[in-house]
């Protein structure tokens, strides 16, 4: 397998994006968040979306040459609409305002909606942490996830992600999950290498838990904690889908189908400046995160975490980003 460098990554992907249909700046901002993806082990909202991109841009299901429109409703909510285009771009776009109205505000939220999937999370909180604030996201997908004791699939994976900035352009504390027991590529790539799957992660289409990949794709994953981890899921489906005015998961098409609906996918972004009712906020956290490190194999989540700068990866897929990069329409 060739190691590759995350610039390389970057670039290559940009180059599919665009020779699939996407403006520039849209192919760049897309290709930030797969090169970071890469960066950190992210494989599966990395370079194993390249193809789904670049198929559903010729396809049109999803917009690669559209100017999202950013809004204020009101003075501390800002809305965007990816008009059936890329979460990336329209993040992109909202951004500065996003965080000009959180530190003039104190507190804010940012409503995405009409988006294509963002893939991972964590990779906008992190901005939003890395300009000084605390950032909470939420976001829907197509649905895989059956609620406790059932059997047919209602929601989406609904990861949550949280950014703590350190007050030095840097992250305290990072995390990015999904409310399921397991992201759905786990499954299709344990399906792909022939290997099974551990017991707790999804059911058959019975309701029976099972460790056969091939059962889990045909039934459905299982959340997190069981009612707990529902719990949060439903959380998740109320503030991406019904707070932006989007398509809630049931009704959400399959996200990598090359062609039909549009995803239509929303995400809402809450975000605090840390420094509006105590000027100690870093210190605070500093101490809690000293209780943690005291304790040997004990580590708060995604602090220090150092991005790859070159990474390896499979032969099949780097054949395949080639051929979608030397693609002429």
């Amino acid at each position: 397998m060739p190691n590759i460098t995350i610039d390389t990554i970057f670039q290559d992907t940009r180059q599919a994006l665009v020779a699939h249909g996407a403006a520039p700046w849209i192919a760049d901002s897309v290709a930030k968040a797969v090169a970071a993806a890469e960066s950190h082990g992210n494989v599966i909202c990395g370079l194993y979306y390249l193809e789904s991109y670049c198929q559903q841009l010729r396809t049109g299901r999803v917009k690669g040459d559209v100017d999202p429109d950013v809004s204020l409703p009101k003075p501390a909510s800002v809305f965007v609409d990816a008009k059936f285009g890329f979460a990336q771009a329209a993040f992109e776009k909202a951004l500065p305002t996003a965080i000009d109205t959180a530190k003039s505000q104190g507190t804010a939220s940012l409503c995405v909606a009409h988006a294509h999937t963002c893939t991972s999370l964590g990779y906008f909180t992190e901005q939003l942490a890395q300009a000084g604030l605390v950032a909470i996201g939420f976001t829907n997908a197509s649905p895989i996830v059956a609620p406790p004791g059932g059997n047919a699939r209602v929601l989406g994976t609904n990861p949550i992600a949280m950014s703590v900035p350190d007050g030095h352009g840097g992250l305290a504390m990072h995390f990015d999950f999904s409310t399921s027991a397991v992201a759905l590529g786990k499954i299709t790539m344990a399906k792909a290498a022939g290997q099974d799957i551990p017991l707790g992660w999804a059911v058959d289409a019975n309701g029976t838990p099972t460790t056969d990949p091939n059962a889990a794709l045909a039934g459905s994953l299982v959340s997190a904690g069981g009612y707990k981890g529902w719990g949060f899921g439903l959380m998740g489906e109320v503030l991406a889908a019904c707070i932006p005015g989007t398509t809630p998961s049931p009704d959400v098409k399959p996200l990598k189908a090359p062609d039909g609906a549009p995803h239509d996918l929303g995400q809402t972004y809450v975000l605090f400046d840390p420094n509006v009712h105590s000027n100690d906020f870093a210190q605070r956290f500093a101490g809690i995160a000293a209780a943690v490190s005291a304790q040997d194999g004990a580590r708060v989540p995604g602090a220090a975490r150092t991005p790859a700068t070159e990474v390896t990866v499979p032969d099949a897929l780097w054949d395949l980003v080639q051929s979608l990069k030397n693609f002429n329409l």
